[in-house]
């Protein structure tokens, strides 16, 4: 499928901005998803591709955070392959099962986030004592998340963040850097499968990658400058941005 060079110029601004978004807070796929279809592709091709460009995405701002010392690799490395497998799971699962019930929990789960994070303006500013085990946690909630992302996937970034605030005790900065190495492995594991089966569109995901990959660069560096005054208002906005658009799917159904 060929697209004119209007059309994938402006995929590679919104990819921009929708990397610049998605390292702050998650949701950036609520840009460039709907931008792929309204350009034409067909929903699993723009599924597809839209994983593609959101990978390296997620890849950028993990990183640029780490080259930052905002973590350091031995903090992720269990939780990143525990990430990866859960995903692994859940993309083969969604080939099987029917999603339709995700349509409801999700936007109940994201309000929970926005309201957590809206109500609690403590949370994430400083280190606290975690409310579950680094061993359980890794074992459980960090492959559920993957397992979510890899089976549905929209507010992932969210959950990845809610859940290191508020049952690892983290930081909200520390938080948003390890979300995204968490969510850049349940992305690669999606990804491969994706390609595995010949469904991504190349020119248009490189040149979303492009955009992609800048908006991340500027994002992580953003987390730095702004931090949590930054990063708290974007969750909360992204998270009741996604559930509009929900309601308004199924409005039109």
């Amino acid at each position: 499928m060929e697209l004119e060079l209007f059309t994938l110029l402006m995929l590679g601004g919104l990819a921009l901005l929708a990397g610049f978004i998605d390292t702050l807070a998650g949701g950036g796929g609520l840009l460039t998803l709907p931008g792929l279809l309204l350009a034409g592709l067909p929903p699993v091709q723009a599924l597809a591709t839209n994983k593609l460009q959101g990978t390296f995405g997620s890849g950028m701002a993990t990183f640029t955070l780490l080259r930052l010392r905002r973590f350091s690799p031995a903090a992720v490395r269990r939780p990143f392959l525990w990430a990866l497998a859960g995903s692994a799971v859940g993309t083969v699962v969604v080939q099987v099962v029917d999603t339709g019930a995700l349509e409801v929990l999700v936007p109940v789960v994201l309000a929970v986030i926005a309201l957590y994070f809206l109500l609690t303006p403590g949370a994430g500013r400083v280190e606290r004592a975690p409310r579950l085990s680094g061993a359980l946690y890794e074992r459980t909630v960090v492959p559920a998340i993957g397992f979510y992302d890899g089976f549905f996937g929209p507010g992932t970034g969210s959950f990845f963040s809610l859940a290191e605030v508020a049952l690892r005790g983290r930081e909200l900065i520390t938080a948003t850097a390890h979300a995204k190495a968490f969510n850049f492995a349940s992305n690669i594991a999606s990804l491969t499968l994706f390609v595995i089966g010949g469904k991504v569109l190349w020119l248009v995901g490189a040149t979303m990658i492009l955009g992609q990959m800048l908006g991340a660069w500027l994002g992580a560096h953003a987390v730095l400058r702004g931090g949590q005054r930054l990063i708290r208002p974007l969750i909360v906005l992204m998270c009741l941005a996604m559930i509009a658009r929900y309601l308004y799917g199924v409005a039109q159904t």
